[in-house]
């Protein structure tokens, strides 16, 4: 099925119009004024590129690897819940369409369907987002499933010891429908059989989490650990110093408004990790220009959310497709107009500070 969209951003609008009000407001939603929503994208744009000519560029490569695990492209599917208000098929949609593309899905802990039934759609291609419940032997057990389903990484989100004031909820809540179990979210409320709003999803979180409860994290699992929320420098060197790899974001500017963008901290992150562990980023990413943009600053791949909600609401499966191939397609267009062959060649000289 050939879909019209020419842009991420024709996707966004498109998508605008089927959602619901709820659903919408849940995915766009950001923390209070959402000045850092805004400044994700607008990060973007104030980075010049300095391309390089009279390069062979007959071939190009964009396929690079993150934690052993081949990629077609340096773009993943970065940890999104309740992907169910955007399309009965859900998760193992956006999974499917991921895995199809050589690209990686990062599997919610709030999705509406189960790690096992994701890991049937991309076996060995997705990794598990947790996060730690007050009562560890929820996470552990999740933990122990995710392994045993074929998980890659767990990525351990560490931005949200509670949920951020997103104004767009409070105003629009959304509720998951009476009789939905969401598998991955741990124990229900007593005397219920469904989550009925997210103010319990956040009851659940333990607040207390703290570096020390890493030991108790590796203690857990064999599969590499990615910290997903990462914005300094000290707090990359003290992942590197637990052994986990790093995941630059905001959320998506989802908790901390006025927090610093990803792309802003990724350089100062770069620099204190060393090539000691690989580093990801998300945040406001929508043309291949911009994935080119962080690559370039030191990021082994990028994450998208939202664009592949927009398009699991357009057309399902193929609407994920759709938006992953202009990505895909966008960045290898660049990598060849900024004289490059090679994901590889890609380096900090690429970008104009001015």
């Amino acid at each position: 099925m050939a879909l019209p969209y020419l842009n991420l951003r024709e996707m966004e609008e498109a998508a605008a119009a089927v959602l619901s009000p709820a659903a919408l407001a849940y995915y766009v939603g950001g923390a209070n004024d959402e000045v850092t929503v805004r400044a994700n994208r607008d990060g973007y744009a104030a980075l010049k590129l300095r391309p390089r000519m009279l390069v062979d560029v007959s071939q190009v490569d964009v396929s690079t690897t993150v934690l052993g695990m081949p990629l077609a492209f340096p773009v993943g599917i970065a940890p999104c819940a309740l992907h169910g208000l955007a399309h009965p098929d859900a998760e193992v949609a956006t999974a499917r369409a991921a895995a199809g593309l050589g690209s990686v899905m990062t599997l919610s802990t709030l999705s509406h369907r189960s790690l096992e039934d994701v890991a049937l759609a991309a076996p060995g291609q997705w990794w598990f987002q947790l996060y730690v419940y007050r009562d560890r032997e929820v996470s552990r057990a999740l933990i122990q499933r995710a392994t045993a389903a074929g998980a890659r990484a767990l990525v351990l989100t560490v931005d949200a010891p509670q949920l951020g004031r997103r104004e767009a909820i409070i105003r629009t809540p959304v509720h998951v429908e009476p009789g939905t179990v969401l598998p991955n979210v741990g124990p229900r409320r007593p005397g219920s059989e469904h989550l009925d709003d997210l103010s319990y999803f956040n009851s659940l979180l333990d607040p207390g989490l703290s570096w020390a409860d890493l030991a108790w994290l590796r203690a857990q699992t064999d599969l590499p650990i990615v910290l997903k929320g990462l914005l300094t420098a000290e707090d990359a060197d003290l992942a590197v110093q637990h052994g986990c790899h790093v995941w630059v974001s905001n959320h998506g500017g989802r908790q901390l408004d006025t927090a610093v963008t990803a792309l802003d901290a990724l350089p100062e992150i770069v620099t204190a990790v060393a090539g000691r562990a690989e580093i990801y980023l998300d945040g406001g990413v929508m043309r291949g220009t911009d994935v080119l943009k962080a690559v370039a600053l030191g990021a082994s791949a990028v994450f998208v959310a939202r664009p592949a909600l927009y398009g699991l609401a357009l057309a399902g499966e193929a609407g994920v497709r759709h938006m992953l191939e202009l990505l895909r397609d966008e960045l290898r267009l660049a990598v060849a107009l900024c004289g490059k062959a090679r994901i590889g060649d890609l380096g900090p000289d690429l970008i104009f500070r001015g």
